[in-house]
């Protein structure tokens, strides 16, 4: 069901082609809504004394962490994910994972508090809602960049800043 929500916003957006402004505001809200479980924690990209003191983990493929990512982020991936890449984080430190809207993200932070990490977060629309709000992201040489991947030409849609790659 939750997958048919998605689709018929993306088709809704594409057939009736809404000002992104609408479509940022609304029809976003809307497939976040339905891609996040309500029990899981988020974390909004203002909190950004909350971000300083986490680690912040992309969990996105490493082609879409080489384009951009947030400045500390540390890759760690989906696919290729596996629990040893983080097992020198402590159980109780702070953690930030996010994706391009969240969805692979929840489900790694889900993993991650099945192994005991006990604060882990969400970040709130991924790195898609992080550009949107003006936020920077960098390349792997650290250099600053208005890139974003968008994991696919569909997905595209939901990035209103910075230079869409797919």
């Amino acid at each position: 069901m939750m997958a048919l929500s998605r689709l018929l916003i993306f088709v809704a957006l594409c057939v009736w082609q809404v000002p992104f402004s609408y479509a940022q505001s609304l029809p976003f809200k809307t497939l976040l809504k339905s891609t996040y479980e309500k029990d899981f924690p988020l974390v909004y990209p203002e909190q950004n004394d909350f971000l300083d003191n986490a680690v912040i983990l992309d969990t996105r493929e490493k082609e879409e962490f080489a384009v951009s990512h947030i400045r500390s982020a540390r890759w760690v991936g989906y696919e290729t994910f596996t629990l040893e890449s983080v097992t020198d984080i402590p159980k109780d430190k702070t953690i930030v994972v996010y994706c391009s809207i969240g969805a692979r993200s929840q489900e790694i932070g889900k993993k991650l508090i099945s192994e005991g990490y006990q604060n882990v977060y969400n970040l709130y629309g991924g790195i898609f809602h992080w550009v949107n709000e003006e936020n920077p992201v960098f390349t792997d040489e650290g250099i600053q960049t208005n890139s974003v991947h968008t994991y696919n030409k569909s997905w595209g849609i939901w990035v209103k800043k910075g230079e869409k790659v797919y």
